[in-house]
């Protein structure tokens, strides 16, 4: 079938919408309070004028070092609240928010497994493509291996978009399973995919941008910490509902590919 991106987002908007309180209640805890709390005691250290390239490197190593035991149970929550959101979107079951956190659970390490192997074949492709690309055409052949990892890996990210979906809906777990329903199903869309997701991620970008204008005459006029405080919260919210809908994209992405029974998709959650 031909993907429609049009009917994606209407759906998927459509669904957030018709369960918002449900939803908006889930991303809350898993999205919005981790994504506060870290913006809030956590902040990227600012950069000096007059540091250099290996100074820079060397101060985000130890903040992402010094951060790590932080970003191990965000990154855990936030797979488990995608899971449960995917779940509760998924209108042919009618779950109940206990009952899809519960499946989400279950489904936390063959997720995460996924995702494992997909970066761990990214690294793979990067060492293999540009290492060789380097060795044969110095700066010039590293640069252009970088853009051809990089084409790769977009392309991989779209192949692989849907393995959250056919973890939390149809239930695989087993990774490489998971992996390979997801290429079998965006098979022949990558392109419609690829602009498609695009499309989402400067509208996003854009968003922020817009909300850090909006943020510019508190900054301008209230204390340092109360600017800081607002930017947080503003960013962490918008954030939250940026991944909310992301979720619910790809939940319907999946039921068009998958091919959702006939008369499901007006079954929304109650």
């Amino acid at each position: 079938m031909k993907f429609d991106s049009s009917q994606a987002w209407a759906r998927a908007s459509q669904a957030v919408s018709a369960n918002r309180e449900v939803v908006i209640a889930v991303a809350g805890v898993f999205f919005l309070l981790p994504q506060l709390v870290f913006a809030i005691f956590f902040p990227p250290p600012e950069t000096g004028a007059g540091m250099n390239e290996a100074q820079m490197i060397a101060m985000v190593r130890e903040y992402y070092l010094s951060i790590a035991p932080v970003l191990i149970p965000m990154a855990l929550l936030q797979a488990l609240g995608t899971l449960a959101l995917l779940t509760l979107l998924d209108t042919g079951r009618r779950p109940t928010v206990g009952e899809a956190i519960r499946i989400g659970a279950r489904g936390i390490l063959p997720y995460l497994g996924a995702q494992i192997l997909t970066a761990l074949a990214l690294v793979i492709a990067v060492l293999l493509v540009a290492g060789i690309l380097g060795a044969v055409g110095g700066a010039v052949g590293g640069v252009i291996g970088l853009a051809v990892v990089m084409l790769i890996g977009m392309v991989a990210a779209v192949r692989l978009s849907l393995t959250a979906v056919v973890v939390a809906v149809e239930h695989m777990s087993n990774p490489f399973s998971a992996l390979a329903r997801s290429w079998q199903l965006t098979r022949g869309h990558t392109a419609r995919l690829l602009g498609f997701y695009a499309l989402l991620v400067i509208a996003m970008i854009v968003l922020l941008i817009f909300a850090n204008v909006l943020t510019l005459p508190v900054a301008l006029l209230a204390p340092a910490e109360a600017a800081r405080f607002v930017a947080a919260a503003l960013e962490s919210v918008l954030t939250s509902l940026m991944a909310l809908y992301f979720v619910a994209v790809i939940a319907q992405v999946h039921r068009q590919l998958a091919g959702a029974p006939a008369g499901t998709m007006a079954d929304l959650i109650d």
